[in-house]
């Protein structure tokens, strides 16, 4: 099983014996073998640090939209340079955030620079999508790649918006969300996202899964997004590990190297 998305640089380990170790061993123990740690700046090169020390452990690089006004004016050519390490295997997470304030034009910019960077480095996306369904469809179509496509993580909004980002090529990710009783939209798109497209991710160290929800997540923790995912589409969370597992390698083809 692979959580397609974590920020494991950010997960408290102060406490732990053994440090960022054991929440891989944590992770191994139930049956998490491999793990995308997802930039969220270009400034903090946590997760590709991680990714080259620890072989289990894959990278990505980009700036999420709610810090893009920490490093606006970022351009193709910087993203491309840090995208050589052989540990990054996507770009991201970038995208549109418009759930506490107005989604901006420093985002949008950084978005569509992502986007460009990917096509011509041939990488997938991991694309941040909040309140700005219309916006971030309209973009990944102007700019985006059909071919190497990307994943729309956390998913939490319209079936329809889902739908669209499919025809786009892209992957739907669904996170500890799924897990919750109250969340009926998320478990709609579940059931209808086609088995060749979907992912699963816990986006630790936040939004942790039934029976974890409000405490520290990790990446542990995605097999029981996998029960939440296998509950809902009818079907065993074997099955759903061995189909995500699958999808994850077909997406991110570097992972395959």
């Amino acid at each position: 099983m692979i959580d397609s998305h974590c920020h494991l640089d950010c997960i408290d380990v102060s406490a732990r014996e053994g440090g960022v170790q054991s929440v891989l061993d944590l992770a191994a123990q139930h049956g998490v073998d491999r793990m995308l740690c997802i930039s969220i700046t270009l400034g903090n090169d946590g997760p590709r640090q991680l990714a080259k020390v620890h072989e289990r452990v894959w990278a990505t690089v980009g700036i999420h939209p709610c810090h893009a006004h920490e490093e606006p004016g970022v351009t193709i050519e910087r993203l491309l340079e840090l995208a050589k390490a052989d540990s990054v295997i996507a770009l991201g997470e970038t995208g549109l955030d418009g759930f506490h304030d107005p989604v901006t034009d420093v985002q949008r910019e950084s978005f569509v620079t992502h986007l460009e960077a990917g096509r011509q480095a041939r990488l997938p996306i991991v694309v941040h999508t909040r309140d700005a369904r219309d916006e971030t469809i309209e973009l990944i179509k102007a700019h985006g790649s059909t071919e190497t496509a990307g994943v729309l993580h956390c998913f939490t909004e319209s079936w329809d918006m889902a739908q669209q980002a499919i025809d786009l090529g892209y992957y739907i990710s669904m996170s500890g969300i799924v897990s919750f009783p109250k969340a009926t939209n998320v478990h709609e798109v579940c059931r209808k996202i086609p088995a060749d497209r979907l992912l699963i991710e816990t986006d630790a160290p936040w939004l942790a899964p039934v029976p974890y929800r409000g405490k520290p997540n990790e990446p542990a923790f995605v097999s029981h997004v996998a029960e939440a995912v296998a509950m809902l589409r009818g079907t065993s969370p074997e099955a759903i590990a061995e189909q995500t597992t699958e999808n994850f390698y077909r997406l991110f083809q570097a992972a395959n190297a």
